[in-house]
């Protein structure tokens, strides 16, 4: 059997362009000669659709367009991800075209994710369908996972799915679905969403095992493709699977540009702003904005007050000639004097603290925020994760922005993306933004060393409590050192607030802030 597999970028809501995508896959299917087309989880409706799952009027389209792409499928049959109402609710299904009709539908048992829960609700699961001749065990998202037994008379498994990229989830999930083609004998077929969607990026890599569990297709990275599976002739194994540990980085960086990319396209925004500091973070943000929209759809302001060094402002300027974007200096000074000195009725000339640190930082959205509202720029938003989960940021200040593509990842991992970005793309970041000390200059002489230990130490820390989900005592038997240890706790735990008020972030992490990771706004736990 020739099996096409369809990997598509789909917006969500969008049913009749989504539609249109799929008809012209299936057009294409057809000139490869395959006798059955297969298509990603919830490929009609794209995903996560919320709270569209509710709406009655939402799921007579989904029907419609199912039934316009059935009639398309008259010497091809079909595989399409769907969401389908039940008299329960709605559920996740591969909807099954034999013969230009629509035959059966199979659904989605395991429904555990936050995304889903609350819009989707189980329903059987894993079921053996007959096209062709070929007997298929037809599996949607993760019940590939947890279907324990497979018939024997089955010959293929496919598998459709919505899976968002998570740093490291490539390689382990080759190998978990490897494990199942070996266990079972069988080939198996997963197709699985591209292209971003908010907060959600999807990695595409759909492909194919044969019985060996060894990967014979696989299809692009953060693209769209189609390629033909014959299951009669596998072809060889491929020997280099993508993420190794030498290219990670590589895949985090198509990540947030595809993401990013989606993020402006889906919306219907063309141009980017964001702040320039001559700071690693924003550097990293304006040359994923480049990638991403092209160096004509973006600008920078630079806002230095009188706590900026001379070199921070060389360097940012130094970057935005690198790239090509267009940029202005906006000094703001004189508004910042301004500012403190018409509180001094309020705050009664106190000693200079936090208080005045936020005040730059606020000035500096004000500026960006009116260059948005006149100009058409969306703004963008420059944080990393370290800083978001110590809440080192500023509330309306530095946490604004449309979109964060950088808010997951950890301080260390920037610096590596801005290696990588330099070795790939011609050195746009100056050597002086990756090895200046951090600080956010927002004091004379304000260095992030004199309150925390370096950020490998604070990395490392932080991933062991985030991503693992490992106590304090488990990491200072770790070797970490107590003190360190019980501040950094106390400071994710008290900093909830500002996450709470966040922009989107891109999720790139198996653990996210708001969605994977999330605390109560208020509680009195471990503090």
């Amino acid at each position: 059997m020739k099996i096409a597999l369809a990997q598509l970028n789909y917006t969500v809501g969008d049913v009749d362009g989504n539609t249109d995508k799929i008809i012209d896959a299936v057009r294409q299917a057809k000139t490869l000669g395959a006798d059955l087309v297969v298509f990603a989880e919830q490929a009609i409706s794209g995903a996560p659709a919320f709270d569209l799952l509710r709406k009655n009027s939402f799921h007579e389209q989904c029907e419609d367009a199912l039934h316009r792409i059935a009639r398309e499928c008259d010497t091809i049959d079909a595989i399409v991800g769907t969401p389908y109402l039940t008299n329960e609710g709605a559920i996740s299904a591969a909807a099954v075209i034999e013969k230009g009709r629509v035959s059966r539908y199979v659904g989605k048992k395991s429904v555990t994710v936050r995304r889903e829960l609350g819009f989707l609700v189980p329903s059987k699961g894993c079921e053996n369908v007959k096209l062709r001749g070929h007997r298929i065990a037809l599996v949607v998202g993760d019940d590939l996972y947890h279907t324990k037994d497979f018939d024997k008379s089955v010959e293929t498994i496919i598998n459709v799915h919505a899976r968002r990229y998570r740093k490291g989830d490539l390689t382990q999930r080759a190998r978990t679905i490897g494990d199942i083609a070996y266990v079972n004998g069988k080939n198996v077929v997963m197709v699985n969403q591209v292209g971003g969607n908010t907060e959600l990026v999807y990695d595409g890599m759909s492909g194919a095992m044969n019985s060996h569990g060894e990967v014979v297709l696989l299809l692009k990275s953060f693209e769209e493709d189609i390629q033909l599976f014959d299951t009669e002739n596998p072809g060889r194994a491929i020997e280099s699977l993508p993420e190794s540990s030498n290219d990670r980085t590589r895949f985090i960086f198509e990540a947030a540009r595809c993401g990013l990319r989606d993020f402006f396209a889906k919306n219907g925004y063309k141009k980017a702003c964001l702040g320039v500091s001559g700071g690693i973070d924003s550097a990293v943000v304006a040359c994923l904005a480049v990638a991403a929209l092209g160096a004509e759809n973006v600008r920078a302001l630079m806002m230095p007050s009188q706590f900026s060094s001379d070199s921070s402002v060389e360097d940012a300027k130094q970057l935005a000639e690198n790239l090509g974007i267009e940029f202005n200096v906006v000094p703001i000074t004189e508004a910042y004097r301004s500012i403190v000195e018409t509180l001094i009725p309020v705050t009664g000339g106190t000693d200079f603290d936090a208080t005045e640190e936020n005040i730059q930082s606020r000035i500096r959205t004000i500026m960006l925020m009116a260059l948005q509202n006149k100009s058409g720029y969306v703004l963008l938003n420059s944080s990393n994760k370290s800083e978001n989960a110590l809440g080192l940021c500023t509330l309306y200040g530095d946490t604004a922005g449309a979109f964060s593509v950088t808010g997951d990842l950890y301080k260390t991992e920037m610096y590596d993306l801005a290696r990588y970005i330099n070795r790939e793309f011609g050195h746009p970041i100056p050597d002086a933004i990756l090895t200046k000390e951090p600080s956010s200059e927002l004091r004379p002489n304000q260095k992030d060393s004199d309150m925390l230990p370096s950020y490998e130490v604070v990395d490392a820390i932080l991933y062991r409590m985030i991503e693992e989900g490992q106590p304090r005592e488990e990491i200072i038997n770790a070797g970490f050192d107590f003190e360190e240890v019980q501040k950094i706790y106390s400071m994710i735990m008290n900093n909830e607030k500002k996450r709470f008020q966040y922009p989107p972030v891109l999720r790139l992490s198996s653990c996210s802030f708001r969605n994977e990771y999330r605390m109560p706004l208020t509680h009195k736990y471990g503090r």
